[in-house]
């Protein structure tokens, strides 16, 4: 194998072979088995080499403990050292290059399997048992699985420190990740990012490797997916642990110690030091600033901003609703933000971290991917701007953006102009950086003692910028220059400081009206709104009644369109709440046309998520509720519906006007689950694994068919259990179901209608009813397949049986506590209250057992012990036996009482046990009627037996009538002649 790949001048070199065998991954120039067993054991065995102690003695002679020269611990303890001096200024020891060299070849072997890696594999044997116990060991992908769930709360210090240390390894040679350098050697050599001139220092650092890279990406080369999947984790990792980039320990550490301390995880101590720099908690030095904004270039999350873990977790709820339209990982995410920054639709926390990174994408305009990729050709031409990857320090921040902005209103006289896309960019950017004069680096620097003497209390949005222009005649010279052209600019950028003011003014009120830069979609899809056109800034004012708002100017003009169900309604939500009554009454009752057009039912699709997004945007609600919040959610913030959820939970403890409208809010959710915030937010990725083409009207549907999948994220299994809870205490919440046994609950189940109220659930009344005819097998087909789901899941989990749960609550937590306190439910809950039926001393949990056990006869499937216990016998000697009306439960008692047949003995147990449940049961509720008798003998397990012995004795009593009748009523002949 050495003959055949690597080269003879490496042949003196062990370790050179070494890597030379690694590097082979093709299938045509595999090694042989015996050469990679040796070589696996080799690598092995180099960890623990007391050819490193000498150098050991030196290094960490204070660390190395007397039994320390095994199990990788010279090796741990030089890799420490090496990371150590990278991040001292005047390092105490320093390690030779030739030892830098071996230390890091070293790691480099053992990046294929961790468990090369001898001082980590000890560390995190118990870790990669918790997080990655599926994960197959090779290819780097157990160290990948580990480094994911570094910020674990259950990962251990030991472990974490260890990955830390392999983290910063990786750092200083790109090598060390096997994933990596595997997945990006064709590009790496492809774009020239291995210089051989360079020294390794530079060129193998993964700084290097991503500028190099993501430089051919920006300008529009060809990089395979899975190099750039590799970039996005590493730069993701950088981003979140800022102890991976030495430049920040070295140039940051003493604001770290001062402003930052403690916010290691996930990003945060990034972004308090971007907070720092922006002024909101003090100084920093440059070369901390120059070091942040060297390390927000390398991981560029202007590119991808889930790159940035702080700022993606903090505007999660935003994205969601505010910017759902654009594609997860899309660069215009971060523009989306920035149009709706100082709206309703903001939170706070997305606010500071949002602004926090636009101060250093700002100062740097390749930051803004966008941008560059629209502009590069204009930039190069017209400012003469280097490479992505090359920087200029003689450039000052924010100069390239400013002669973009120069040239983007020229005329065809004045010469050189912008293209007509990278104007429409420097436009757009002009919008989002009026909002804050911070997020323009040119006016701060230019206007910074002109803000403080004129501006110091105008501290809202654009309202530095508008007092700036106010008192343009006092500034200094080079601040009038600036915001005079932009002043000039604002006229024919269409009015863009008009609209931040606008949305100021009225952005947290619910109103119906049309901007001239089309600010609502609502009006343009749907007739029935009132048309209002804003007249251009400073000629508008506006007078607040109640939740809406009128938009009165000099040249104002209005139009209303009236629509039969919805005419004369001028408020946003009464509109909102008009239209999706009609929409949700349309597909209730299978209208065959909609009376609201699709593009307007899209259209209130995106206004009800926004309302069910925070209560305070749902009038009618927030005021029906607002004692009822200030009694049991007065502690849940507002947004992320964590209100509306509050709400749902204690459902039975709000007032009765409060119990309505959130009852038709969950009717109007079940009905469209896509308007259900809390279920998209926490079920997100699994819908986007399990139901990613499915209906939004289906999406609650494909989770629960899901539900039990092994990969099934654990918060989201809770949730869909959430909503199977409501859903089952009235049928009005599972439209599925409403629609199946529309003819099924007047028939069999009106007298409780009757006794029904208008918006007030039923507590699963009409459920069980159906499940008592599902027993009785007189269920149309639709209704029978609908009720079978829910008896089947209720079976599995008491709580989605609220009549149980309601009757049975004592005897559940006396006799069955055990079993109800277990995580997962199973149906043992159900299974130990049939088991103590004769213990239950309430008559109504009595009959609820009792129904159980009804419909368990009617099919084995609603009897999940007794299923589990017989699914083998089912499948030797029921296999052609269709299941449902009781056809498998009677194959299995002709089974059992067939002596040629012999059972599982768990089976046969189970089996008893319920005949005697049965039998006990008929004692206790004999039948009510001679129908319900026929019903019985009927879905009976006995039933052949049983009609068997009434044929015979009937025969006998014919018989006996006959002879009986001749004996009794004898005719002598002189009777009958006459």
């Amino acid at each position: 194998d050495v003959v055949r790949l690597c080269s003879k001048h490496s042949w003196a070199n062990n370790l050179a072979v070494l890597e030379c065998l690694q590097d082979v991954r093709e299938p045509d120039n595999e090694i042989s088995s015996d050469c990679n067993h040796l070589l696996w054991n080799y690598k092995l065995n180099l960890t623990t080499d007391p050819k490193f102690e000498s150098v050991a003695r030196e290094v960490c002679k204070s660390t190395i403990a007397e039994d320390a020269h095994s199990q990788g611990e010279v090796v741990a303890c030089l890799e420490k050292g090496l990371v150590k001096e990278a991040e001292e200024t005047d390092p105490r020891i320093q390690v030779s290059d030739e030892c830098k060299k071996a230390i890091l070849r070293v790691a480099e072997l053992s990046s294929d399997d961790f468990h090369l890696d001898r001082h980590l594999y000890f560390a995190c044997r118990d870790d990669r048992e918790r997080f990655c116990e599926n994960t197959q060991a090779g290819e780097g992908r157990v160290y990948k699985c580990l480094f994911n769930h570094k910020f674990e709360e259950s990962m251990s210090e030991k472990c974490r420190d260890a990955l830390t240390t392999r983290q910063k390894l990786i750092a200083q040679d790109y090598k060390v990740s096997y994933s990596l350098a595997k997945s990006c050697k064709s590009d790496l050599k492809k774009y020239r990012c291995n210089v051989e001139n360079l020294p390794r220092s530079r060129e193998a650092r993964l700084s290097y490797l991503l500028m190099c890279l993501e430089s051919a990406v920006h300008r529009g080369r060809q990089v395979s997916s899975e190099c750039q999947g590799e970039m996005l984790d590493y730069r993701r990792m950088l981003m979140e642990d800022f102890s991976l980039s030495p430049e920040i320990i070295l140039s940051c550490r003493g604001e770290i110690e001062h402003h930052c301390s403690g916010l290691h995880r996930k990003g945060r101590t990034l972004h308090c030091l971007m907070k720092v720099v922006r002024g909101e908690k003090g100084n920093v030095g440059p070369n901390c600033q120059q070091a942040l904004q060297t390390l927000i270039q390398e991981t560029d999350p202007g590119a991808d901003y889930r790159i940035d873990r702080a700022l993606n977790e903090a505007c999660e709820s935003v994205i969601q609703t505010a910017c759902k339209h654009i594609r997860s990982g899309d660069p215009m995410i971060l523009s989306c933000l920035m149009e709706h920054l100082y709206t309703e639709k903001m939170v706070e926390d997305c606010e500071h971290r949002l602004l926090e990174l636009q101060y250093f994408i700002s100062r740097d305009w390749k930051l803004d991917t966008v941008l560059y990729r629209k502009c590069q050709g204009d930039a190069s031409r017209l400012c003469h701007t280097h490479g992505w990857n090359e920087t200029s320090e003689l450039m000052p921040p924010g100069a390239v953006f400013s002669c973009l902005y120069r040239h983007a209103y020229r005329t065809e006289e004045q010469g050189r102009r912008l293209s007509r896309e990278c104007r429409a960019e420097v436009q757009r950017i002009l919008h989002q950086r009026a909002m804050d004069v911070k997020l323009d680096p040119v006016l701060q620097d230019k206007c910074m003692i002109d803000l403080g003497k004129w501006c110091s209390e105008k501290t809202e949005t654009g309202q530095e910028l508008e007092c700036l222009q106010d008192h343009l005649d006092d500034l200094v010279s080079d601040c009038r220059d600036i915001v005079g052209n932009l002043t000039e600019l604002e006229s024919e950028v269409s009015g863009f400081q008009a609209e931040v003011l606008l949305g100021r003014g009225v952005g947290g009120i619910l109103n119906v009206f049309l901007s001239a830069h089309l600010d609502s979609n609502l009006g343009f899809n749907c007739d029935p709104v009132t048309l209002h056109r804003i007249v251009p800034r400073n000629k508008y004012r506006y007078t607040r009644t109640s939740y809406c708002v009128w938009i009165i100017g000099v040249s104002f003009s209005g139009v209303v369109i009236q629509y039969q169900p919805c005419c004369f309604l001028f408020c946003r939500v009464d509109v909102v709440i008009c239209l999706s009554t009609t929409v949700r009454n349309d597909t209730l009752q299978d209208a065959k046309e909609h009376r609201v057009s699709l593009k307007c039912r899209k259209q209130l699709r995106v206004e009800e998520l926004e309302m069910t997004e925070d209560i305070r945007l749902e009038p009618e609600l927030y005021e029906a509720c607002k004692s009822d919040i200030k009694n049991y959610c007065q502690n849940v913030p507002y947004g992320n519906a964590q209100i509306i959820e509050c709400l749902k939970e204690i459902k039975k403890q709000l007032s009765t006007r409060c119990h309505q409208k959130v009852f038709k809010l969950q009717e109007t959710e079940m009905m469209d689950p896509e308007l259900d915030y809390t279920l998209m937010r926490v079920c997100k990725q699994m819908i986007k694994r399990f139901c990613p083409e499915a209906d939004s009207k289906n999406m609650l549907q494909c989770l629960k068919q899901n539900k039990n999948s092994e990969v099934m994220d654990p918060k989201c299994k809770q949730m869909i259990t959430k909503r199977q809870i409501t859903q089952n205490t009235d049928y009005r919440l599972n439209p599925v179901l409403r629609k199946a046994c529309k003819a099924d609950i007047p028939k069999f189940c009106q007298n409780i209608l009757n006794r029904a109220k208008d918006d007030t659930e039923l507590e699963g009344q009409v459920i069980s009813c159906l499940k008592l005819k599902y027993a009785d097998q007189r269920l149309s087909p639709d209704c029978e397949d609908q009720i079978r789901v829910i008896i089947q899941e209720s079976a599995l989990d008491y709580r989605l049986d609220p009549q149980l749960q309601m009757h049975c609550s004592d005897e559940i937590s006396s006799l069955c506590a055990e079993e109800a306190a277990a995580q997962e439910q199973t149906g043992q809950v159900e299974e130990c209250l049939k088991v103590n039926l004769l213990k239950i001393k309430t008559e109504m949990c009595k009959k609820e057992v009792l129904n159980m056990l009804k419909e368990s006869k009617a099919d084995i499937f609603v009897d999940p012990v007794l299923h589990t216990a017989c699914a083998l016998d089912i499948k030797h000697h029921c296999a052609a036996i269709p299941p449902g009306r009781g056809r498998q439960m009677s194959c299995l008692m002709e089974a059992l009482e067939d002596k040629r047949v012999r059972l599982q003995p768990e089976c046969k147990k189970r089996l008893n046990d319920r005949i005697e449940m049965w039998s006990y049961a008929a004692k206790v509720a004999p039948a009510e009627g001679f129908s319900d008798l026929a019903m019985q003998v009927m879905t009976s397990p006995s039933k052949n037996y049983i009609l068997s012995v009434i044929t015979v004795g009937i025969c006998v009593l014919f018989l006996i009538g006959l002879m009986c009748g001749r004996i009794t009523k004898r005719v002598t002949r002189e009777l009958k002649d006459r």
